[in-house]
């Protein structure tokens, strides 16, 4: 089973992913970007200001890599995977990029989902942490172009267009909440998950 953490910048959600691993000892952890050198290209983008087609394509060939190179084997041996983002994060956050930027592309969401369409595996469930825009902002510092207020309101309406396209995938946690109370709502949300699968 693969249970993807999705949330803004800022709304706790590699905390929550952290945690698990005492409670979830033999799952496979993991995470987009990766450690892997298309990793270290994607985190070189964020940081240069990159254009915004080529960083979705950068982003893209880091979840391709991941998945052949880590999700897809560890599903075959049986494990159980949990991701600090997936491809939810690649929608949400490359469509808005996109859009920002104006690139000439008239349905960024849909492009940026068709791009994944032929290659991605789909999670079986997804943990939403949602906090408001400013909040995430805060808590995140605001030290690039992915953690501005106005850039996340844009970012939290492409992941309410997600969630409300594929409902029975998305466990919503209020991340607003103190870290505590985050935490255990996520500990039963994963707890539920696996014992309705």
């Amino acid at each position: 089973m693969l249970i993807t953490f999705e949330g803004l910048d800022g709304s706790g959600k590699t905390t929550a992913w952290e945690a698990l691993h005492d409670v979830y000892p033999d799952a496979t952890f993991t995470r987009e970007p990766t450690d892997s050198w298309y990793g270290d290209a994607v985190r070189r983008s964020i940081g240069d200001e990159a254009d915004p087609l080529a960083e979705l394509f950068l982003f893209t060939a880091d979840h391709a890599d991941h998945l052949s190179r880590v999700v897809r084997p560890a599903l075959a041996e049986g494990e159980l995977v949990f991701s600090d983002r997936y491809v939810d994060s690649r929608y949400a956050y490359q469509a808005a990029s996109l859009a920002d930027a104006d690139a000439g592309i008239d349905r960024p969401l849909e492009y940026v989902r068709g791009v994944h369409q032929a290659f991605t595996r789909a999670p079986d469930a997804t943990v939403y942490l949602d906090v408001d825009p400013e909040t995430a902002a805060g808590r995140a510092g605001a030290t690039n172009k992915f953690e501005r207020a106005s850039f996340l309101a844009d970012v939290r309406s492409n992941y309410e267009r997600l969630i409300d396209a594929e409902p029975g995938r998305f466990v919503r946690v209020d991340a607003s909440r103190s870290p505590e109370r985050v935490l255990e709502s996520v500990e039963r949300a994963v707890a539920g998950l696996l014992d309705g699968r």
